[in-house]
């Protein structure tokens, strides 16, 4: 059983059984919504870290978990949220427990932050917490917002958390490194979808047609101006284009270009002016070619992640006066994280894990170093004892 594990043993033993459940939850990557194998799989552990555990609740939400532990004197609850999907990536690691799913990848680290949720789950059950406690195992972090899409729903219910609390790991950060900041750790991100539609033609006879092409491409090549010259330079903005497809062959005028990208701000403000801009200049660049444009903005549950100043004051002071601990007060990041809806709507903290290794996130070779598990583990119990007791 996974609980006596962890309950009896501690060091290199312990290490190595988180360690195996990470590798288990590696080989499985699933997409957002699709985590089925996910699901069983940590149904398995959580049912084994419970047992015999009368105070502990659980229910489900589509591929997501809720494990609810009531507080012997609760005057509030503590969350936990840990992301459980994965990504389109084919991973090029080789390792011996590489992903068995073709295609697909734990290439952000949610395989790191399933585990440490189940050995955080394991700390703080052998003993009923006096304050109630949620983990949230969610699903569809990288393409649908399940966060956001757990909340409007009330997937919560009566267990909605007080303080969400939530971790990210970080490749150029060493093991025994946390870091985070008293505001703004993510920025809030929006998808853009573009389709410019034309007229296709010959390649010989372009007066004839109107190139859905060449508009996409000055799109391209002019948006990046509203960076340099809509956006307050010391606020910043990203906008980028990933991918672009146009045409079928060398000698047709395509008649249609799509595009896919993305903004990433550190306020909405920002972010709701760079869509607006975006906006005005692809259908203006459709004008002048004689063209349309059609421009799906989808933002959702992809807010900046904000940390509460208090929470997080009162967390970085915990790590701090660890000595195992590096703490790092950091500058925001563009990436961009669902958890930011959660935390619009509910005071919390993020924070960055290290996890030492030359690959970055969503990278086909990112490969954690796993002995930053056990320290994780030991590291936040220790922290979010102290707000349940």
């Amino acid at each position: 059983m996974i609980s006596q594990v962890f309950l009896t043993v501690k060091g290199d033993f312990m290490a190595l059984d988180l360690i195996n459940i990470r590798r288990n939850l590696h080989q499985i990557p699933e997409l957002g919504l699709k985590e089925f194998k996910t699901q069983t799989y940590l149904l398995e552990k959580i049912a084994d870290i419970t047992a015999g555990k009368d105070f502990v609740e659980q229910r489900t939400w589509r591929t997501g978990i809720l494990v609810f532990l009531k507080g012997s004197a609760a005057e509030k609850t503590i969350g936990w949220r840990t992301d459980i999907d994965a990504l389109p990536v084919v991973e090029k690691t080789d390792l011996p427990f590489a992903s068995q799913h073709e295609g697909c990848m734990h290439a952000c680290g949610h395989d790191i932050h399933m585990t440490v949720a189940l050995g955080l789950l394991n700390e703080l059950v052998q003993t009923q917490p006096k304050n109630n406690v949620l983990f949230l195992f969610q699903p569809a972090e990288e393409n649908e917002a399940g966060g956001m899409l757990m909340y409007k729903d009330d997937a919560f219910g009566s267990w909605l958390p007080d303080e969400f609390y939530g971790l990210h790991v970080r490749p150029d950060l060493k093991v025994g490194d946390i870091a985070t900041n008293k505001g703004t750790l993510f920025a809030g991100t929006c998808e853009v979808f573009i389709t410019f539609k034309g007229k296709g033609g010959h390649a010989a006879f372009p007066h004839n047609a109107n190139d859905a092409l060449v508009a996409a491409s000055y799109f391209i090549t002019q948006v990046q101006s509203i960076v340099s010259r809509n956006i307050d330079p010391i606020e910043g903005g990203v906008i980028t284009f990933g991918s672009m497809h146009a045409g079928t062959t060398n000698n047709v005028i395509a008649e249609t270009a799509t595009l896919h990208g993305t903004i990433r701000t550190l306020t909405q403000d920002m972010n709701v002016l760079i869509q607006k801009r975006l906006k005005e200049m692809a259908q203006g660049i459709a004008v002048s070619f004689g063209l349309k444009a059609d421009v799906e903005l989808k933002q959702g549950g992809y807010l900046p992640v904000e940390n509460d100043p208090n929470l997080a004051q009162q967390l970085m002071t915990y790590f701090e006066n660890r000595s195992d601990v590096h703490l790092i007060d950091c500058l925001p990041a563009m990436t961009g994280e669902d958890f930011g809806y959660l935390l619009n709507k509910i005071p919390g903290v993020m924070f960055w894990l290290g996890i030492d290794t030359p690959y970055a996130l969503h990278h086909p070779k990112m490969s954690p170093k796993e002995e930053a598990l056990p320290f994780a583990v030991t590291a936040i119990s220790g922290f979010l004892k102290t707000r349940i007791l």
